[in-house]
């Protein structure tokens, strides 16, 4: 390849009378096709730059990125993978914050003449995105996680780095990482696989405690003194055709941990025992818990089992809990309800919807749904494919929403960024750019629970091994309560070991 940056002659070559010949250039009706495909969506002014591949014939390639202020990139490319410098395209993105990006490209033809496509147009939204994204990368294996961990990538770059590896603490599982108010240094993760109680890392102000306390799916609430979690049955099983994998919960419920106390309570509303009750998710301002709830069916019924979007009311000063209140109807929608995400701003809740069950990165028919909270009113959005969508995340400014989606291939889950208007208009996803265009092509690894986070994790992934394998702070809940928990007005710090 060789790709290097032109410094004149872009618009040397012009059209002249008969066939086309060495030198002239020909207008064709079509814009460039490119991969991944960055073209018609809208993207954040601090983003690193959207290498790409032109596929289309040509011997030689001229590009332009050019905006309506600032100066343009000028490129060639021999093979047609194009790597943009990366200060030239900050500063063509911060001159151009909330204005158009244009990208013209021109293919040498075997005649020696030069093809001119139409251009490909983007635009620069005004609003970043947070800096940090941090997600589980692994293998889409069936029943058996070799190799895995928690990385973060700084979006501004391509610097990706380890918050935690399994192979440091022994080839276990560690899942569901959750941050407080997007904050990087008060974050919670879970370890499966290790003896005895199946440990949650709590990670206040950088110092990490181990919790004794099995969790599943787990959410801050934002004033950083209790989490709600999910505690699941889960098994996995398998199909002959088509998505192979599914998962299915033969029991669930909600639980609440106060941090600064130890405990562990179990507030009647969201613990049913006739209820299936998960995906826990808490409003920014902390007046409602969302979760998804079913009636418990038999596995044999597994394609039955549809979950009802619901919220319930809590009080912190007075730990009381509300009536918990349908939002959206299983019975209504003939779909079943998962992963509710609230924007940072209380206007609009996320969530999937598909055919059945409660995991939807394994559902081809998940959907990305959107609920005006104003007026209750919800629809599907356009950016959907025909693989599962799942796996998403507000960013703090509530403007962009990450998701995981399998659209490339229906097998591998890759982050897509959408840009959100204050209309709650979802634009049109993007992938997540990589230096190298071609690098999904051989990526074997799957991305799943991308989280948009403020700044870098700087907890040490040795303190975080070191916390599961030999912790410095260990402490076991008190025990469990069925009624409501007041918990002290001020937060303290992690416990002492015990």
């Amino acid at each position: 390849m060789l790709l290097a940056p032109l410094t004149a002659g872009w618009f040397a070559c012009q059209p002249g009378p008969g066939a086309p010949g060495p030198g002239q250039v020909v207008t064709v009706p079509h814009p460039p096709r490119l991969r991944p495909d960055y073209r018609d969506t809208v993207v954040p002014p601090n983003i690193a730059p959207l290498n790409f591949l032109i596929e289309q014939p040509g011997t030689a390639f001229r590009i332009r990125l050019r905006g309506a202020r600032g100066a343009p990139i000028d490129l060639a490319s021999s093979d047609g993978k194009v790597i943009i410098p990366r200060q030239p395209w900050r500063d063509l993105l911060e001159a151009n914050r909330g204005a158009w990006l244009g990208i013209d490209v021109r293919a040498r033809q075997a005649t020696g003449a030069w093809e001119m496509c139409e251009p490909v147009t983007n635009r620069v939204a005004r609003e970043p995105i947070d800096n940090t994204l941090v997600y589980r990368l692994l293998k889409p294996l069936y029943n058996f996680y070799a190799e895995l961990g928690i990385y973060q990538r700084d979006l501004e770059s391509y610097r990706q780095t380890p918050v935690l590896e399994n192979r440091d603490f022994g080839g276990r599982c560690l899942n569901c990482h959750t941050f407080l108010n997007h904050q990087p240094d008060q974050f919670a993760l879970h370890i499966r696989g290790v003896p005895g109680a199946q440990p949650m890392l709590l990670v206040q102000s950088n110092q990490v405690t181990r919790v004794n306390q099995t969790a599943g799916y787990m959410s801050w609430h934002p004033s950083g003194r209790l989490l709600a979690f999910s505690a699941n049955k889960l098994s996995l099983f398998f199909h002959t055709m088509g998505e192979t994998r599914d998962v299915f919960d033969a029991d669930s419920n909600l639980g609440i941990y106060w941090v600064a106390s130890n405990l562990v309570a179990r507030p009647p509303p969201i613990a049913l025992l006739e209820r299936l009750e998960t995906w826990p998710s808490w409003s920014p301002d902390g007046r409602f818990l969302y979760y998804c709830s079913a009636p418990k069916l038999r596995r044999e019924r597994h394609r039955q089992v549809r979950y009802d979007l619901m919220r319930v009311g809590f009080d912190l000063d007075r730990a009381a809990w509300g009536v918990p209140e349908l939002l959206v109807s299983a019975t209504e929608t003939g779909l079943s309800a998962a992963q509710p995400r609230v924007s940072p701003d209380g206007r609009w809740l996320l969530f999937c919807l598909a055919k059945y069950g409660h995991f939807p990165v394994y559902q081809p028919s998940s959907d990305l749904y959107v609920l005006d909270l104003r007026s209750h009113e919800f629809h599907r959005l356009d950016l959907n494919s025909e693989q599962a969508e799942s796996w998403h995340c507000w960013s703090s400014n509530s403007r962009w929403i990450v998701f995981s989606s399998k659209r490339t291939d229906g097998l591998f889950a890759r982050p897509h960024f959408s840009y959100v208007d204050a209309q709650g208009r979802f634009h049109k996803p993007f992938l997540l750019p990589q230096q190298d265009p071609a690098f999904y092509d051989g990526c074997l690894q799957t991305f799943n629970v991308p989280e948009l986070v403020r700044g870098p994790v700087k907890t040490s992934a040795a303190s975080l091994a070191r916390a599961v394998i030999k912790p410095q702070h260990a402490v076991t809940p008190a025990g469990e309560t069925q009624q409501p928990h007041r918990e002290e007005q001020s937060p303290a710090p992690p416990p002492a070991a015990r």
